[in-house]
């Protein structure tokens, strides 16, 4: 009963933290209080105008998983390497503190821009390891150029230990993460590379092919006018994802943290979409909506 309380003064808390209000101007008349998240964090801002329509948790400093490899790919493209450059598969240094299961084959090549391609695309761990280990300085020198730009684009509550995402010490708040999307929208490459659907990489030394697919099954969907996303996964962190989408002609960030099941999140983007374009967001599964009780009333206790 006591968590069941909890929980219902924190869902009132979001309710209150923004006004009820028309959006676009004239449009849907928007009530936080109806917006149902099965996401314990997140945040949704329109980026036309940059008011930010809903908050939950946002400012918690909690473990964002692969999410992680946009700010990988903002170093790797703002490093200006060439991406025509066919760089080796090493092998990690040390073992990844989670399964970091790869098909690459060590020792043969690929050429930088597939790499990255598929580290933001399908989230390949190995592809971003690489990637951080051929920057000028090595893996150490990425990781500082990750957390400089963390601090350049004001994302004050964020920090990064790896470029992968694999460490539960790669933290962040939905709030930075807002910066992180805005900042990410303005590289073609990522907003490409994000919404491929397959790609085949092409490797050498010995010559083989793979062939991935994109993380996100929004990416699939034709109805979905999709700029940027990433997911991200991991025990410590949830299912997480961060969009860029157009909703009712108006450009759209998300950042929802944190779920149960590998289909929440796009379920969270649905009900967002719904709730932009009704006012209101839809049900939420019984499993996804106990695991969000149950850390929204372990935050709840934490404030007290």
């Amino acid at each position: 009963m006591i968590a069941k309380v909890l929980v219902t003064a924190s869902i009132l808390l979001v309710a209150a933290s923004l006004p009820a209000e028309q959006w676009p101007a004239g449009g849907v008349f928007l009530d936080p209080a109806k917006l149902e998240l099965a996401s314990v964090h997140g945040v949704i801002v329109d980026l036309e105008s940059g008011r930010t329509l809903y908050r939950k948790n946002a400012d918690r400093v909690v473990s964002i998983a692969s999410i992680t490899k946009v700010m990988s790919a903002l170093v790797v493209l703002d490093s200006g390497a060439d991406l025509d450059e066919w760089l080796t598969i090493v092998e990690r240094r040390k073992p990844p503190p989670n399964n970091a299961y790869t098909r690459l084959r060590i020792g043969s090549k690929a050429r930088r821009g597939d790499l990255l391609r598929i580290a933001l695309m399908a989230s390949e761990n190995h592809a971003a390891y690489v990637l951080a280990q051929h920057y000028p300085g090595g893996l150490s020198a990425f990781v500082a150029a990750m957390n400089d730009k963390a601090g350049a684009l004001g994302m004050g509550q964020t920090r990064f230990v790896d470029p992968t995402g694999l460490s539960n010490h790669n933290r962040s708040t939905a709030d930075d993460l807002v910066q992180l999307a805005r900042a990410a929208v303005g590289y073609r490459l990522i907003r490409q590379f994000t919404n491929s659907t397959y790609y085949t990489v092409q490797f050498r030394n010995p010559p083989y092919r793979l062939g991935y697919g994109n993380t996100n099954g929004l990416a699939y969907r034709d109805h979905w006018d999709i700029t940027l996303s990433k997911t991200g996964y991991l025990d410590e962190a949830g299912r997480s994802l961060i969009l860029v989408t157009r909703i009712e002609e108006r450009p759209v960030a998300m950042v929802l943290l944190d779920s149960f099941g590998r289909r929440t999140p796009v379920g969270d983007a649905g009900r967002v979409r719904r709730w932009l374009e009704t006012g209101e967001s839809g049900p939420i599964a019984a499993a996804a909506r106990r695991y969000e009780q149950q850390k929204s009333a372990q935050i709840a206790n934490a404030g007290e």
